[in-house]
């Protein structure tokens, strides 16, 4: 029913050809140049957008009612959301009046100290060493980069001297298991795949469950488990994606040890919508925000952490490029210091 694809073998001896991962992830040289360095890069286009309008606001001036609604408008109009844009602003207006500020110039550096504040409990490592196998649960609507962040995981937790072992529960979309053993080859890591005949519908479930069983078998520290991507208002299968998590727990006790929502920063405020529906049917304990380098509007961090204000969600890892190690875990203040340089 299952096939393994090993990282050793050659494509061609199953008779299969897989697709290439996404093409724009071209392997790249190892480069001298710092994560913070390629944040910034990522950024780039939220940071002339966002970063450009603040710093003609803060070039001077008196801090009155008109000032503080043109910092609105900017703060909304970035995705910032309304929860994190109020609370940003009243915390702006205390200091105003405690410090007896007055300039406009005084301000840029206790706008960002207070973004940082606001995303800081957001950054949560995660922490794989509580299990083994530790098996990682991916979910998220389509299009989003499920299976480009799987990849790029992979190359994640290799260089942390992990083995990784992946599971092709994506049994719906066309390609989607070639593409993941062609992201299996390129990583070297075997593959659990569903049998490549299209007449034989596969239970993602049992794919999944017969990739954790084999991953306890051979000692592999994680499994990543792709999932098929779905639209919040598919009831059936967020219903068919509870069953996955079930099944999962029936291979390996308080299995999924993390389910992880990915989330791409170019749905702006719809990303809101997506982390309440997914949490509600599968618990997520932690989010991947992808293609940040392709929006002018990256403040959807903020907005995230405006929604949840007592209780955030874990921003486990951001995507803030095209190569295999622009994937990263998420640093507040060193995204801030990107965003607002």
């Amino acid at each position: 029913m299952f096939s393994f694809f090993k990282s050793k073998k050659d494509p061609a001896d199953s008779g299969e050809i897989p697709a290439k991962p996404d093409a724009e992830l071209e392997t790249k040289p190892e480069e001298s140049i710092s994560f913070a360095s390629k944040l910034k890069q990522g950024l780039a286009r939220t940071r002339q957008n966002f970063g450009k309008q603040l710093s003609g606001l803060f070039s001077g001036g008196k801090i009155d009612e008109e000032f503080y609604e043109e910092l609105e408008t900017i703060l909304l109009t970035s995705d910032i959301g309304v929860n994190a844009t109020h609370q940003l602003l009243e915390n702006l207006r205390k200091q105003v009046r405690r410090d007896a500020l007055t300039d406009s110039t005084q301000l840029k550096q206790a706008l960002k100290e207070s973004l940082i504040t606001m995303l800081e409990p957001l950054a949560q490592p995660l922490d794989t060493t509580t299990h083994k196998p530790f098996v990682i649960m991916i979910t998220g609507v389509n299009g989003v980069g499920k299976t480009t962040s799987i990849g790029k995981l992979t190359k994640y937790f290799q260089t942390q001297g992990q083995s990784v072992l992946l599971a092709a529960g994506d049994t719906f979309r066309a390609a989607a298991r070639e593409q993941l053993i062609a992201w299996g080859e390129r990583n070297s890591v075997t593959v659990i795949a569903p049998d490549s005949d299209p007449d034989k519908k596969s239970d993602p479930a049992a794919v999944i469950y017969d990739a954790v069983n084999s991953a306890k078998a051979r000692g592999i520290d994680i499994v990543l488990a792709d999932t098929a991507g779905r639209l919040t208002t598919q009831l059936h299968l967020m219903e068919e994606i509870k069953k996955v998590k079930r099944v999962i727990a029936k291979a390996m006790p308080d299995a999924p040890h993390e389910v992880l929502l990915v989330l791409d920063a170019n749905t702006g405020q719809n990303a809101i919508s997506q982390v309440k529906a997914f949490n509600d049917a599968l618990n997520v304990t932690g989010l991947i925000l992808t293609k940040l380098d392709g929006t002018a509007k990256g403040g959807v961090v903020a907005a995230i952490a405006g929604q949840y204000p007592e209780n955030p969600p874990a921003l486990r890892f951001i995507g803030v490029g095209e190569g295999l190690d622009d994937l990263r875990p998420f640093d507040a203040r060193e995204f801030v210091e990107a965003l607002l340089d």
